[in-house]
Order: C-alpha cells, then sequence, then structure tokens
C-alpha cells in the first residue's frame, strides 16, 4: 500500500446522466481518479467504481506504486459510494491477456 495513504476524495458533478463527458473529466481534480498521476479511471459515483476495478490491469504505462494507490485509491471509494470489494490486494485481480477470454 502507498506509505502516504490513498489520495482519492469525492468530486461534484453536474449531473450527466451517470455518463462522464470529456469536460467532466477535464473539470476533475487528480483526487477524482483511482491512477491520479496518470488520471486515469475516475471515480464519481459506484458505477465508476466498478469500472475502476474492472479496467484495472488494462491500465498500461504505471508502476507497482501506482497500482498500490490506484487500489488503496478504489477501495477508499468503494467504501463511500458502499460498493462491495472481494478482492484485499491488487494482485487478486484477474490480468487480462489477449486470446484468453
Amino acid at each position: 500500500m502507498n506509505p502516504s495513504g490513498p489520495t482519492w476524495k469525492p468530486s461534484e458533478l453536474p449531473p450527466s446522466g451517470g455518463r462522464l463527458r470529456a469536460e467532466d473529466v477535464d473539470a476533475l481534480p487528480d483526487s477524482a481518479f483511482a491512477f491520479p498521476n496518470a488520471r486515469k479511471e475516475p471515480m464519481t459515483d459506484p458505477s465508476h467504481v466498478r469500472n475502476a476495478l474492472a479496467r484495472f490491469n488494462q491500465v498500461l504505462g504505471v508502476s507497482d506504486a501506482d497500482r498500490d494507490l490506484a487500489f488503496a485509491n478504489i477501495r477508499r471509494a468503494a467504501e463511500h459510494f458502499g460498493v462491495v470489494l472481494s478482492e484485499t490486494d491488487w494482485h487478486q485481480l484477474k490480468t487480462a491477456k489477449p486470446g484468453h477470454g
């Protein structure tokens, strides 16, 4: 886990029917993302938390430290939005492999 802890904080967005427009994402602070340094996987509601978890292994060009932070952020957002996670560590997530699944 990241020694300084998760950085995720809830962010207010104008209603957009659950879908984030590009301008909405651009306006979000880094603290709204699972991967704040890469600004990947915004988490503004339960659906986006589940999406960040599902796409976790699809985020490329990030370090293991970035993944540690991202998973801590996902856990914090999941707790905030009432999303139940069965995983306790990002290493438990399935790794997507082309042609396998």
